[in-house]
């Protein structure tokens, strides 16, 4: 995968990031990011998309965010699994 991704937390209440290329998944408490460094998954409370520009790559999440972890393109399941292999 190529490209830059910067992820930044402010208070664990605003997530940035760059390098998205989709938006899997989301609710009030998990957001499911497809970026160019792998699928990242976002946990909280109260979780809302602020902002989303996926021709730029940008997003930014608000709400009390719990913990995020990411897991490669490969491992995710359902329509993506094996599109970036």
């Amino acid at each position: 995968m190529e490209g830059n991704h910067l992820l930044s937390i402010e208070n664990r209440q605003r997530l940035n990031a760059t390098g998205v290329l989709d938006v899997d998944s989301f609710d009030e408490k998990t957001v499911v990011i497809l970026t160019n460094m792998g699928v990242l998954t976002v946990e909280g409370q109260d979780l809302h998309i602020n902002s989303l520009n996926v021709e730029n790559g940008d997003i930014a999440i608000e709400g009390t965010i719990d913990q995020f972890r990411y897991s490669d393109l490969k491992e995710k399941g359902g329509m993506f699994k094996g599109l970036f292999r």
